[in-house]
């Protein structure tokens, strides 16, 4: 049985979970209005896992994994122009 890689369990939670996508959005673009010219997801990570386990009125709670930090930055400026280059990131080192 193969193990799958954390892009695939990232493709996945990001299928099913798209409300954290756009969270995520919505929350760069508010510190972008604010003046920021770069950003940290792990700040927005974070703010978001207030979101969905405290604040939030989800009927399904799930857990975000600090796994998919990195491959939501990645995917947000990519897809997102306006926050192209946004968040810093570092080389990938694990698929």
């Amino acid at each position: 049985m193969l193990i799958p890689t954390i892009q695939e369990r990232f493709e996945k939670f990001h299928a099913h979970h798209p409300d954290v996508y756009a969270g995520l959005c919505a929350l760069a673009r508010k510190a972008k209005a604010r003046g920021h010219k770069t950003f940290g997801i792990a700040r927005i990570w974070e703010v978001m896992r207030w979101e969905v386990s405290v604040a939030s009125d989800l009927v399904e709670e799930y857990k975000l994994s600090n796994s998919f930090r990195s491959r939501y930055s990645r995917l947000i400026m990519e897809q997102e122009p306006d926050l192209a280059g946004f968040f810093t990131t570092r080389e990938l080192r694990s698929a």
